[in-house]
C-alpha cells in the first residue's frame, strides 16, 4: 500500500507537470491499488476468524465478497480513465516532456516484484482477493509498458505520433475495464459453489481411497467457502459393517482428507452401501 501510494502520487505529480495523459492515468490506476489493497487486508482479517454459530462455515465467504468488489472498483477506474483520455484526445494538447518516462520505468520494476509476491502468496493460501490484487499488479506492469511506449512516441516524434500519449491512456483504460471484468467472472463463480477443476477433485478422491475399508467413492463435491474449501463426499463401504465400524471408517476419511490437503477446511462424509460385484449376482 506505502509503494502503490508514494507511485501513484508521484506519477499524477510527474505527468501533470510533464503535460502526459498517459502517466496521469496510469498514476490513477496506482491510486486504485492502494484502496483495493487496504480492502483485501481487511477482507483477510475477517475471512480468517473462526466459524461460529451463525457462520458453522467461517467468515471466509466475505474475501470473495471483497474479491468481487474489486473487480467492480478496477471496471469503473478503467471507464473513467478511458474517458478522461479521450476527452484530452479530442482537444488541445501538448507534447510531454521526457522525464515523464522515468516514473514509469521504476513502476514497471516495482509492480513487477509486487505482482509475483502476492501471486505467490495468494495462491499458497488460496486467497481470491489477494491473487486478484497481484493482478491488479501485473496489468499495473502493462498499463505502465504501454504508457511508457505511448510518452516515448510522443517524445521522439511528436509530429508523426501527436496522438500516442492520450491513445495510451485509452489503453489502459481499455485494459484496467477488461481486468475488471475478469475478476468479476472469477469471484461470481466462486460465490455460485462453481466446482473446482478435475484435478483437484482427483486429488480428494485419491486421499480418501487411501483409508483401509473405504472401497470407492460415489459422489464427491466442493465448495470454496473464502480461503479453503468445504467437500461433501458419499463413500462406500462394505454393506455388512456395523454403523459404528461405518463410523470410523467415515473418520478417518475426514481426517486423512484435511491431512493431506490443507486447502481442505471441512469434509462431510455420507456412508453408501458397496454394491456387490458382478460376479456375485451372475449364477456359476
Amino acid at each position: 500500500m506505502i509503494i502503490s501510494g508514494l507511485l501513484a502520487v508521484s506519477k499524477i505529480l510527474v505527468g501533470w507537470q510533464a503535460g502526459s495523459q498517459a502517466v496521469i492515468a496510469d498514476g490513477v490506476e496506482s491510486a486504485t491499488d492502494v484502496l483495493t489493497s487496504l480492502a483485501v487486508l481487511v477482507s483477510l482479517g475477517i475471512a480468517i476468524r473462526p466459524p461460529d454459530e451463525e457462520h458453522p462455515y467461517g467468515h471466509g465467504r466475505f474475501e470473495i465478497l471483497t474479491g468481487l468488489m474489486l473487480g467492480h472498483v478496477l471496471t469503473v477506474t478503467g471507464v473513467i480513465i478511458g474517458w478522461r483520455s479521450i476527452v484530452v484526445m479530442l482537444g488541445p494538447h501538448r507534447t510531454p516532456a521526457p522525464y515523464a518516462m522515468w516514473v514509469l520505468a521504476v513502476s514497471i520494476v516495482l509492480k513487477f516484484f509486487l505482482s509475483a509476491y502476492k501471486l505467490r502468496t495468494g495462491r499458497k493460501i488460496g486467497s481470491s482477493a489477494l491473487v486478484a490484487d497481484a493482478a491488479n499488479d501485473a496489468v499495473d506492469m502493462l498499463s505502465g509498458s504501454i504508457a511508457l511506449i505511448a510518452v516515448g512516441l510522443s517524445v521522439l516524434s511528436p509530429r508523426m505520433f501527436p496522438l500516442a500519449d492520450p491513445i495510451g491512456g485509452v489503453l489502459v483504460g481499455s485494459i484496467v475495464v477488461i481486468l475488471g471484468f475478469k475478476v468479476i467472472r472469477e469471484t461470481t463463480l466462486h460465490l455460485m459453489d462453481t466446482m473446482p477443476e478435475a484435478k483437484t477433485m482427483r486429488e480428494i478422491r485419491a486421499s480418501a481411497l487411501t483409508v483401509a475399508g473405504a472401497l470407492d467413492v460415489e459422489k464427491c463435491f466442493a465448495r470454496k467457502t473464502g480461503l479453503r474449501y468445504h467437500v461433501d463426499l458419499h463413500l462406500e463401504v462394505d454393506p455388512d459393517l456395523t454403523v459404528r465400524d461405518s463410523h470410523s471408517i467415515a473418520e478417518q476419511v475426514r481426517n486423512k482428507i484435511k491431512g493431506d490437503l490443507p486447502w481442505v477446511a471441512d469434509v462431510l462424509v455420507h456412508v453408501e452401501p458397496h454394491p456387490p460385484s458382478l460376479r456375485q449376482n451372475c449364477p456359476e
